[in-house]
């Protein structure tokens, strides 16, 4: 950073800025399926079609399909990234999840709701594959000194996503026969389309270039993108100098079958620990109730008119999108501990006012408790997408090495399945059945999460992918990753001594 200061606006840098938004688009299924299936269950149509209701058990079987699919996907999600690639992983998912929408929106010929849950199974499949490889994509390929807010952009498009959906559903929902649902449909194949269109057109990753013998093709890589052409650009010179110190050349990531790096040693355990509790707790947070059973959680609020949940909900996603894409800013300057940790204690205090609010509305019907149970929801998203959004990408991919990354990501993604299948086999019925008390299960489990992350998750920020290493290789990976060390430098900016300050503190 002081030898050769990067220049965040040029032409190679928004070239590389726009590969990352390929990747990008990877992020929007999963926020256009979830607020896509709300607006669905906000459909009488959708409903009467398919003679199920916005909650109980039958709603938790059909939205839950997409995330069988992601369960089944998940042995196969290492073995595509690391043999063919990280851009491979993005055409294969996108291509599943094109299929998977040609299957769903067919189902209004032949009035098959099996053929609908079939759809909704190779949804999954896709989804799986895009959203393991789309943020090993962007991570890998981001410069150095903008990873953390590049990659915690990347679930920015989660909203996105979710705000197609709602927008084309809201103005679909009055329209007359079935294509108020087959419409929003139809539309989840707009950015597995785009994906599946221009990510040939993209540099795939150096680090898989590296380890699968391209030197040479890595290299050119980052001299055009990280070294402005330069290949003695001292961002090009650290890189390589890590790859060749830490990337394994016949690693378990050239073998399908070798999941052995992710519980090698302590280090490796450690690291996939973090990466799936971070994705289960950005699951169980709230947020997975409030996308997938919005109209069931309106309704608990009073809110009975369709058109109006269907305004709420593009209202919620355009909150999410502003919100989330502030946070990403401050990944950086805050950290990721810190945020992870306050993020929790925000969420866990926005379901007091939920419940609070909810518990009213039930007993006295009054327009003042209605209104104060959607602001609070409201006020829920904002916290929500302020802190979780942006992490729920960056974190997990962050904490792993570049052997254990696509298999890792798997992983991730099966806790992230376990998370919302939970949600919606549990609190579908759980809102049918005992209501707005659901909502103290948030209440308490947000601050349970943030004891668990202040007491395990070490910080990321500030250090390159593979200086990560020494962090999980430490005794206690929090204490070393928090600790704050003097850097002495000489008059050209090379590195003459560390000094830990606080050994200083306590002499």
């Amino acid at each position: 950073m002081l030898k050769e200061p990067p220049i965040p606006w040029n032409n190679i840098a928004i070239i590389l800025y726009l590969c990352s938004t390929v990747g990008f688009f990877c992020s929007t299924s999963n926020g256009f399926d979830s607020s896509m299936f709300g607006n669905l269950l906000n459909d009488k149509t959708f409903l009467g079609f398919f003679a199920v209701g916005s909650v109980g058990i039958k709603a938790g079987i059909v939205s839950s399909m997409s995330q069988i699919g992601q369960v089944v996907a998940i042995p196969f999600v290492g073995p595509a990234l690391d043999t063919w690639g990280r851009r491979f992983g993005m055409f294969f998912g996108a291509s599943i999840i094109i299929i998977g929408v040609i299957i769903q929106g067919t189902c209004v010929h032949t009035h098959s709701v099996n053929q609908f849950m079939g759809g909704r199974f190779f949804m999954g499949l896709g989804v799986q594959l895009v959203s393991s490889a789309g943020p090993c994509y962007v991570v890998e390929i981001s410069h150095p000194a903008y990873r953390g807010i590049v990659t915690a952009l990347y679930n920015v498009f989660w909203p996105v996503g979710a705000i197609v959906a709602s927008g084309a559903s809201s103005a679909s929902l009055n329209k007359v026969g079935s294509i108020s649902w087959v419409l929003p449909i139809w539309l989840q194949m707009m950015f597995p389309g785009l994906i599946f269109l221009f990510c040939w057109l993209l540099p795939e990753s150096p680090r898989w270039l590296y380890t699968n013998g391209k030197m040479e093709e890595a290299k050119a890589i980052l001299t055009k993108y990280h070294g402005n052409g330069n290949p003695e650009s001292e961002w090009v010179k650290l890189q390589m100098w890590e790859y060749e110190a830490h990337l394994d050349l016949d690693g378990a990531d050239k073998r399908w079958w070798d999941y052995r790096a992710l519980f090698r040693d302590g280090p490796s355990r450690y690291r996939l620990m973090s990466n799936c509790l971070v994705s289960l707790f950005g699951q169980w947070a709230g947020n997975g109730v409030v996308s997938y059973f919005l109209t069931a959680v309106l309704t608990d609020a009073g809110i009975s008119d369709a058109t109006t949940r269907g305004h709420l909900f593009v209202a919620m996603n355009a909150v999410q999108i502003i919100f989330a894409a502030i946070g990403s800013l401050f990944v950086d300057t805050v950290g990721r501990r810190p945020l992870l940790i306050g993020v929790n204690i925000g969420c866990g205090l926005c379901w007091i006012g939920v419940t609070a609010a909810s518990g009213v509305q039930a007993s006295t019907q009054s327009k003042v408790s209605s209104g104060a149970t959607v602001a609070m929801i409201y006020l829920f998203q904002c916290v929500y997408s302020f802190g979780w959004t942006p992490l729920q990408a960056l974190y997990p991919v962050e904490v792993l090495s570049f052997e254990m990354r696509a298999k890792g990501m798997a992983f991730s993604g099966m806790f992230v399945t376990i998370g919302t299948l939970v949600n919606q086999f549990g609190f579908p019925v759980a809102l049918a059945n005992i209501q707005w008390k659901t909502y103290a299960v948030f209440l308490i489990w947000c601050f349970i999460q943030s004891g668990i992350i202040y007491l395990l998750m070490p910080e990321t920020k500030n250090r390159t992918l593979e200086e990560l290493d020494d962090i999980f290789k430490s005794k206690n990976p929090v204490k070393a990753s928090i600790a704050k060390r003097r850097l002495e430098l000489d008059g050209n900016a090379n590195i003459v001594g560390i000094r830990d300050l606080s050994d200083e503190s306590r002499a």
